[in-house]
């Protein structure tokens, strides 16, 4: 590693830290010369979800609705065909953004909704995060082959616990080059619960540096998931041209609406159902008739 990209990265570092700890001015959208949360346009999608701010990402799609911002989620590891069937028919009915599920099951979801707006979005280095890079490569291009079109990845979080951040971004960029080439979107989990604020300036600072569309919060399988502060800081820090997506623990309406005031624009839940029967004054009884 050069001089110069250890003095790049470290700098990077120092001014992300420096601007979290004070906060930046919003920035105004190209649209209607307006602060960038106040855009009508933007704001509109988010109203149903009871917003009051709003973080803008392009490759995030529209969120027309509540259901538009959630990828409903499966990683159970002792998920069965049945329920993964069962998600896809949930994500078609509701609309939801995407079903994110484990490897193992991307070519089913990409048959079972192949036509639906639905996408299929699956996880690389996952839950951990500790695989060799080029495992996380291999395992990305695989999700892909098998018809993944989004992929949240997990860091290595020793690593940048060890302070090798040039391998943290390495491992990043396994990732979002070829999510890139294929036209993927490409998340990055910090696993925020086992960081301080300074390592999650950090975390989402290489992210950004390697080119990741997002950045998310929680694996779900860590100590603890998303947090209004973590989602807050983590907007802060790499600003309104990336996704930040809350995940862990988004259990109702209340927590969606919460982690979207804070900055989020996507929403990590196995509860989507709940979720978008809250929203339409539904209960989940009531959405469930049918099934």
């Amino acid at each position: 590693m050069q001089a110069a990209e250890i003095q790049r990265i470290v700098q990077i570092v120092l001014e992300e830290m420096a601007a979290a700890r004070q906060g930046t001015a919003p920035a105004r959208c190209g649209c209607h010369s307006v602060l960038y949360e106040c855009c009508p346009d933007r704001l509109q999608g988010i109203l149903d979800a009871g917003a009051s701010r709003i973080g803008f990402h392009a490759s995030g799609g529209s969120a027309g609705t509540v259901a538009a911002m959630i990828d409903h989620t499966l990683l159970r590891p002792d998920a069965t065909r049945q329920e993964i069937e069962a998600l896809c028919r949930e994500a078609g009915q509701y609309g939801f953004a995407s079903v994110c599920v484990n490897p193992t099951w991307v070519a089913l979801c990409t048959r079972l909704l192949r036509g639906a707006s639905v996408r299929v979005c699956s996880v690389v280095g996952f839950p951990l995060g500790a695989t060799t890079t080029d495992t996380k490569h291999f395992e990305t291009r695989r999700a892909i082959f098998d018809g993944a079109c989004e992929i949240d990845m997990a860091i290595n979080v020793g690593a940048l616990k060890s302070g090798d951040l040039r391998l943290v971004e390495r491992d990043i960029e396994a990732v979002t080059i070829p999510c890139r080439e294929a036209g993927a979107v490409s998340k990055v989990i910090i696993e925020a619960a086992l960081l301080a604020d300074e390592e999650k300036v950090t975390a989402c600072t290489l992210a950004k540096a390697a080119g990741a569309d997002f950045v998310k919060t929680s694996t779900g399988f860590g100590p603890g998931g998303a947090t209004v502060h973590d989602v807050a800081l983590m907007r802060r820090v790499v600003g309104e041209e990336m996704g930040v997506k809350a995940a862990g623990g988004v259990r109702d309406l209340e927590a969606l609406r919460a982690m979207v005031a804070a900055g989020a624009t996507r929403i990590g839940a196995s509860a989507g159902v709940r979720i978008v029967s809250e929203s339409r004054g539904q209960t989940p009884a009531d959405a469930s008739k049918g099934y």
